[in-house]
Order: structure tokens, then C-alpha cells, then sequence
């Protein structure tokens, strides 16, 4: 049974989830140190609901990985760096148990946004939506896509799967 404690550790990894989300959307960007902050909170909520030092060790390994080949998209332009920094901090919290369910949800719901967003950008934007800044930048089709909305979005759907929120939950 969960305590008055851990009632509010389980809703850390999704309010982070909702600012990088609403972070990328409006701004276009991931921090670092929200990126950090992810990290250090799955480290510290992970000791608190007492997984193993290997377990976490596993998840820190699948998160490397995950890190390393998001970067090589990266570099072939094909996502940006706080998506790669985020994709790796956010399987932090899911390990391997949890990993492919994350990703395959992230590339549905990436390639949906992408696809909206390719559609909405053929028409023109009205000229009330014009004059709002984050709205004319998501529709310029020179700007990339706000794939943090994908990753938070699959995030907080595979959450409630995860070992560390079955553990807080008890």
C-alpha cells in the first residue's frame, strides 16, 4: 500500500514529462537541465523505492545504449539533441523490461505528429494564429517537429508498466 510519501514520487516522472513536453512545443527545445533533472530524479526515486543497485545499473546500461543510438540519428539529422538526450534519460526510468514498449510508442506517435504537422503546413495559417509566436513556428515548415511531445506522450503511457511505479505504488 502506497504512503503518504510515495503518492507524491509517482507523479515526479510524469510532471517532467508534461514540461518537456509543453517545453519543446512552445520553444522548440529540451533543456539539459531538464534533461539532468530526469536523470537525478529516476536515480534518487529509484534508491527510495528500493530497487537493487544491479537493477538500476541495468538501467542506466540500456539507457547508454539508447543514448548512443539516438544520437547517431543525431547526427544524420534526423531527430534533435534534447530529443536524443530525453529519449535516453526517459528509458532511465523503464529499463530493459519496458524499453521497447516506450520506443515503439514514441515512433508511432512521432511519425502521427509528423504527419499532422506536414499536413496542417501545406495550408496557410489563418491570420489570428499568425500573431502567435509558437504557433507560427510549428507551422513553418523549416522548423523540425516537436518530437518531446511524442516522447513524453509515449513516456506517461508506458509509466504505469514500469518496475520503479509498480515499486512506489507497492
Amino acid at each position: 500500500m502506497p504512503s503518504f510519501i510515495t503518492i507524491p514520487l509517482l507523479f515526479v516522472f510524469p510532471a517532467l514529462m508534461a514540461f518537456a513536453a509543453f517545453s519543446d512545443l512552445f520553444t522548440m527545445r529540451i533543456t539539459n537541465k531538464l534533461v539532468l533533472v530526469v536523470v537525478v530524479a529516476f536515480l534518487a526515486i529509484a534508491l527510495l523505492a528500493g530497487l537493487p543497485l544491479e537493477q538500476i545499473g541495468m538501467h542506466v546500461l540500456v539507457a547508454v545504449v539508447v543514448l548512443l543510438v539516438a544520437f547517431s540519428f543525431f547526427a544524420f539529422g534526423w531527430i534533435g539533441g534534447g530529443d536524443a538526450k530525453l529519449i535516453a534519460a526517459t528509458t532511465l526510468w523503464f529499463g530493459l523490461s519496458n524499453m521497447l514498449p516506450y520506443l515503439l510508442y514514441a515512433s508511432l506517435l512521432g511519425g502521427s505528429l509528423t504527419l499532422a504537422l506536414l499536413a496542417v503546413r501545406r495550408f496557410p495559417l489563418p491570420p489570428q494564429l499568425k500573431t502567435v509566436v509558437w504557433i507560427d513556428r510549428l507551422h513553418d515548415a523549416k522548423t523540425g517537429v516537436p518530437y518531446g511531445l511524442a516522447l513524453a506522450a509515449a513516456a506517461v503511457l508506458v509509466y504505469p508498466t514500469s518496475t520503479i511505479f509498480q515499486r512506489l505504488l507497492g
